[in-house]
């Protein structure tokens, strides 16, 4: 069994003062014995309005922000997950990235958002490129087996498909799942959804508000919410076990009874 950590909070446009955000998550989730926090989507930098600053604060993968997620995962020994807003050179487009930092310091993953949230009155793919279509890259957290996506990817099931498909028993899904109507109910039944369909165990860590709805939590395979925050910001840990995972399963296997599978569009 494995304690997995989910934070939500309202990330702001300095970078120091969201670092040092996950830094207190981090260490109020370790005390607790949480072996991974995830933090939101954009935790890196965020405005309530999308533009091109979202580009002007960029990093590299190797730059000072993903520098001090791997310190703070490193003092503590324990994978952080959280999304950042990631340089694409030459370009005025940035990426919108999660990425994974094992124990030891290092990148274990990295997610490109593949869906962006070009709806509802809002407009992502002006400044944000979408990742290239790829393998699913996984995690192993205490051996228990992760995989990510982003937000927006939540409408898609087919994402979440590829990612149980790629050997993932837990999805950790950091979002920015903005207010509106209707869209707190969205974003709890589809993360539930994502749980039962998949008969696995999702961590959905959102921004809190003005901006974002709110309602982190994780959800345990039988779509049983384990864990979560409502309108607070803080931390909220919930247990994720191989053997529910397995348990579940076997009383519906709805994994190995399908009678279809997803290709990737050329």
């Amino acid at each position: 069994m494995v304690d997995v950590a989910i934070a939500q909070f309202a990330a702001g446009p300095d970078k120091a003062d969201n670092l040092a955000l996950i830094a207190k998550f981090a260490a109020e989730a370790a005390a607790g014995g949480a072996r991974m926090l995830v933090a939101p989507e954009f935790a890196m930098f965020t405005i309530p309005t999308m533009d091109e600053r979202f580009v002007d604060s960029a990093e590299s993968l190797d730059g000072e922000f993903v520098t001090g997620l791997r310190e703070v995962a490193a003092r503590h020994a324990m994978t952080v997950v959280a999304g950042i807003n990631e340089a694409i050179p030459g370009e005025r487009r940035i990426f919108n990235t999660l990425v994974a930092v094992a124990p030891d310091g290092g990148i274990a993953a990295t997610y490109r958002k593949l869906h962006l949230y070009d709806a509802f009155g809002y407009r992502e793919s002006d400044v944000v490129q979408a990742g290239s279509i790829g393998a699913p890259e996984t995690f192993t957290v205490d051996g228990v087996t992760v995989g990510m996506q982003t937000c927006y990817d939540l409408r898609f099931p087919e994402v979440t498909r590829r990612i149980v498909d790629a050997g993932a028993d837990v999805l950790v899904l950091p979002a920015a799942w903005m207010s509106g109507p209707l869209k707190e109910d969205h974003w709890t039944t589809l993360v539930r959804a994502r749980a039962i369909e998949n008969t696995m165990y999702v961590a959905a860590a959102d921004q809190s508000g003005p901006v974002g709805s709110g309602a982190s939590l994780i959800v345990d395979p039988m779509g049983v919410v384990i864990a979560s925050l409502g309108e607070r910001v803080g931390t909220a840990i919930g247990t994720v076990s191989p053997d529910r995972v397995a348990e579940v399963r076997a009383k519906n296997p709805a994994l190995t009874l399908r009678r279809f599978g997803v290709v990737a569009e050329q």
